[in-house]
């Protein structure tokens, strides 16, 4: 089971910094359900527990930074102590699944109906065919069957995603037509100077802030520039899930075996509530 995840998400891929791979569970146990979810917090070890799950896979790391013990009494104590005295093993595809053909921007990018697809940033040639571009990268750059507006796209990823609270926010003319996309599952504004050289109409990611917004819309300032589409790091990498998991079936079918998999729909985006504001209003002058 392990190996046919590290087959399809190779821990070489990740990141150094990052903790991918089997967390805990014994890889020499019996696997027959597969639950996959984005985060690994209490809720969703209670939901793979509950489903009588003998692996849980999900997208970001539970241990990323070192701890000295595991304890149940803070929450990752509680998760790693919930999942090992039921018998449910933890797997990470991070880094590594963001950056694999096709990986979790490769799913965002179905998910919103690009075609074309092509990394944005390039993972090295591999050994022995420098020559060929790799196919393997993080982001996506990929074209719409047909041109759209701003306000037309930002309301086809908004129909597209998951529900969140945050929902979806959208920097550019709203009538400006978009064609060529570039996207990037999960916290992008890092490969914002990628993007603006990459002749994008619009960049879909998450977690943009504030400064490295403002200074990538100057650079279109009296013209439409390239759009900014700013969606729920969770929503946008759910979509992988699906995908992940029927790599998963696909890739165990050619191994003579199977397992029974399950996306989990419990919304983890930490943000619960949006409250609509109303269009502010000029002050009053003070009288003379």
């Amino acid at each position: 089971m392990i190996a046919c995840l590290d087959d399809l998400y190779d821990p070489r891929w990740a990141d150094s910094w990052d903790a991918v791979g089997l967390v805990c569970g014994d890889p020499g146990q019996p696997v027959r359900k597969v639950l996959f979810a984005v985060d690994p917090v209490h809720a969703v070890a209670d939901e793979a527990v509950g489903w009588g799950a003998d692996l849980l896979v999900t997208h970001h790391p539970l241990l990323l930074k070192p701890v000295h013990g595991v304890a149940a009494i803070d929450p990752k104590g509680r998760v790693v102590h919930c999942l090992l005295t039921n018998g449910v093993a933890l797997q990470v595809c991070h880094t590594n699944a963001d950056s694999a053909d096709p990986g979790v921007s490769d799913a965002l990018a179905e998910t919103l109906g690009l075609i074309d697809l092509r990394p944005l940033d390039a993972a090295p040639a591999e050994i022995g065919i420098a020559d060929q571009p790799s196919s393997r990268g993080t982001g996506r750059l990929g074209v719409l069957p047909e041109p759209l507006t701003l306000q037309a796209f930002a309301e086809r990823v908004a129909d597209a995603l998951p529900q969140t609270a945050a929902g979806v926010r959208a920097a550019g003319d709203p009538d400006q037509q978009v064609r060529t996309v570039a996207v990037c599952g999960g916290a992008g504004d890092g490969f914002l100077d990628l993007v603006r050289g990459s002749a994008a109409d619009v960049y879909v990611t998450s977690d943009l802030r504030h400064h490295p917004a403002s200074e990538f819309r100057e650079h279109g300032y009296g013209g439409t520039g390239t759009a900014l589409v700013d969606i729920a790091h969770w929503a946008a990498e759910w979509t992988w899930l699906p995908h992940a998991a029927r790599r998963l079936v696909e890739g165990l079918a050619t191994r003579g075996t199977t397992v029974e998999t399950r996306v989990s729909r419990i919304c983890t985006d930490p943000w619960q509530i949006h409250v609509p504001q109303h269009p502010m209003t000029p002050p009053e002058e003070s009288p003379h």
